[in-house]
């Protein structure tokens, strides 16, 4: 392993005021469903410009409930994309109903509108967006396509805190059931935890009633008036996202900071930007465009078409550096091919990416020395020009 330790894939930025936050709470002896979850609640949705959002235990149990709010189930399918984390469809068939999926534009990695048209046909249930690795998908294509076929839209933005569209609005905050996650490498973590923002005052009470096995806040501590879940986020997971969204500014500026200082570099052993077209180039993730901002969840590159992607990264690990597929695509999983029959060559461009993508350490703490060393070594194993600093 060369010198210098290892670098790990993603480090969470902890600092001293969430630790106060906790310690509040633990004083208070109110562990759960108390003044510090609604504190939570209220500073996200402020920071979001949104009437309300509700906190729940993780992004997957916000895309079930948002599932279940728009009332989509048996015999139901929602155009989705496969190149995603693949809560995003097993949401859907914790409902019984199936994703419908189709493929991505090469340049962003989000739902391609034209493909999405085509594959909804006029009998799609709704469409669900993936805002995939903190690029914001095409919403104001995807909301029309769903407006004339007259159903609806949920946003998963369990990647994309901060992200900002290109008509200008903010991805979660359009009026469309939109989710978000706090895992420990998300732009701000929890541990772990989600937030849902629902579409009008009748989603959050049934949402906050379902994350809590079904009881509303009137009703006696056994009754319960529907089918819920325990999906409730503990007050001690909320205290560390009061205080990382005190904080989340900071953690956005230097997370881009992070990602432009790979993106030069890696510029300067060759690396292309996207929609180059050549399958023996590097490709660097797309960066901000026109309106369009990325909230930078991961950096993910992909390698020249004929590098054997294992390999590197195996190569990579020796070196002391840690570095992961991102990601498959659901659609040939195991579990999606047994049920829906899919396979390869479907969705060639998700599949193209797929194979290519390398996820690179990163973090908001990262230090500039860290990326200097990742792009040496990845420039090393490719057989390319070692990297250069800033001019």
């Amino acid at each position: 392993m060369s010198a210098g330790g290892r670098i790990p894939l993603a480090r969470p930025s902890i600092g001293e005021r969430e630790g106060e936050l906790v310690a509040e709470v633990l004083r208070s002896g109110t562990l759960s469903l108390g003044p510090m979850l609604e504190r939570f609640e209220s500073a996200f949705a402020r920071r979001l410009g949104v009437d309300d959002a509700v906190a729940v235990s993780s992004g997957t149990a916000a895309l079930h409930l948002a599932v279940r709010g728009q009332g989509w189930g048996p015999g139901d399918e929602v155009v989705t994309t496969p190149l995603s984390f693949i809560a995003s469809s097993n949401c859907l068939l914790y409902e019984g109903a199936r994703p419908r999926f189709c493929d991505v534009d090469p340049a962003t990695l989000t739902i391609d509108p034209s493909a999405a048209d085509a594959a909804a046909g006029g009998s799609a249930a709704g469409i669900l967006a993936v805002h995939i690795f903190g690029w914001p998908a095409a919403m104001a294509e995807i909301e029309r396509i769903a407006a004339a076929d007259g159903v609806g839209v949920v946003e998963d933005a369990a990647q994309a805190l901060g992200a900002v569209c290109a008509d200008g609005g903010e991805v979660g905050a359009r009026g469309n059931p939109a989710v978000f996650a706090f895992y420990a490498n998300k732009q701000m973590t929890t541990g772990e935890g989600g937030m849902l923002v629902p579409p009008g005052p009748g989603a959050a009470a049934a949402a906050r009633s379902e994350r809590n096995q079904g009881r509303a806040p009137n009703m006696k501590l056994m009754d319960h008036d529907r089918l819920g879940y325990n999906y409730r986020l503990t007050d001690l997971q909320a205290a560390v996202g009061v205080g990382q969204l005190e904080r989340l500014d900071e953690l956005l500026r230097r997370r881009a900071e992070v990602a432009a200082a790979y993106s030069e570099r890696l510029a300067a052993i060759g690396a292309a930007e996207p929609g180059a077209g050549d399958p023996a180039d590097l490709v660097l993730p797309l960066a901000d465009r026109g309106r369009e901002r990325r909230s930078w969840f991961v950096y993910v590159v992909r390698l020249p078409a004929a590098s054997d992607r294992d390999a590197v990264i195996a190569e990579l690990d020796r070196r002391g550096i840690d570095a992961r597929p991102y990601l498959p695509c659901i659609h040939l999983s195991d579990p999606y091919r047994e049920l829906l029959g899919t396979r390869e060559g479907q969705f060639p461009v998700a599949e193209e990416f797929s194979r290519r993508s390398l996820a690179l350490p990163f973090h908001p703490t990262l230090p500039e020395e860290s990326v200097e060393r990742v792009v040496a070594e990845l420039a090393a194993i490719l057989g390319r020009g070692a990297a250069r600093g800033p001019s």
